[in-house]
């Protein structure tokens, strides 16, 4: 190889090793902040003019994340008009790096949220039938060490969630009203008493790609939720994959925090 292509492949290698210059706090904030902005907006079907605070506030009640960040967000909207009203040779505000990884982190779980059952759902789904007694329920309860176990029927279809608290509730009832201890335990079965329960909105269903956030915010919302129960479209019928219960909100929390 003759010394002027070597000297031309050497040249090219340089070229191509060459790195991108490193953004700057501004362009990092502003790259996050935009990503935001058009993630809110297409996810709740908001006008792309809306301003950027009030896409915020109309968000609060939908996203956990956005709820708890909210505060920090409309702050990001005013510093970020500061910064794109300024020329591209002088930058007004040039935001430190705490902000800049704040923002980012924000971004980050919008844009690409875990998914719940990648990191929080129990995957080993413990269910019992809906012909079990009261005892063989109890003991499961106890033998586990799980307080939610969901209720199936023949029809492979939830009926409920045998639930450790409502267990105890309507023994003490059955108790009030006369009947014997051991009776209740062996004559009445977990679908008996889960017919008693009026309401069935302590506990709901989730596609496999629910996210830990859009979880969270099912608990916030419903102070009665027991669990969510994870399929793979959501279904009431199909094969549950995953469940979280209340206990696991502290963990959504960090997993978020972490994040």
């Amino acid at each position: 190889m003759s010394n002027a292509k070597k000297t031309q492949n050497t040249e090219t290698n340089v070229v191509s090793e060459k790195k991108e210059p490193l953004k700057t706090n501004a362009q990092r904030f502003l790259s996050a902040f935009n990503n935001i902005d058009y993630a809110i907006k297409t996810r709740y079907n908001l006008n792309r003019t809306m301003g950027f605070s009030e896409a915020v506030r109309k968000s609060v009640a939908f996203n956990y994340t956005i709820r708890k960040y909210e505060e920090d967000l409309v702050i990001y909207g005013r510093l970020r008009n500061a910064i794109v009203h300024s020329n591209e040779d002088f930058v007004i505000a040039e935001p430190n790096i705490e902000v800049v990884e704040k923002i980012e982190k924000i971004e980050k779980i919008l844009t690409t949220p875990p998914r719940a059952l990648d990191t929080v759902a129990r995957r080993d789904v413990l269910t019992v039938h809906a012909s079990k007694s009261m005892r063989d329920v109890i003991l499961l309860i106890a033998s586990s060490s799980y307080s939610n176990i969901p209720v199936y029927n023949d029809n492979n279809e939830i009926i409920g969630i045998a639930n450790g608290q409502k267990i105890l509730d309507s023994m003490g009832k059955f108790m009030l009203a006369g009947g014997e201890i051991n009776s209740f335990l062996d004559s009445v079965k977990i679908e008996d008493m889960l017919s008693k329960i009026e309401n069935s909105n302590y506990y709901v269903f989730a596609n496999k790609d629910i996210t830990v956030e859009q979880a969270l915010m099912m608990f916030h919302q419903n102070n009665k939720l027991l669990a969510i129960i994870i399929t793979q479209r959501g279904g009431v019928r199909e094969r549950p994959l995953g469940i979280m219960t209340g206990t696991d909100v502290v963990k959504m929390n960090k997993i978020l925090e972490n994040y």
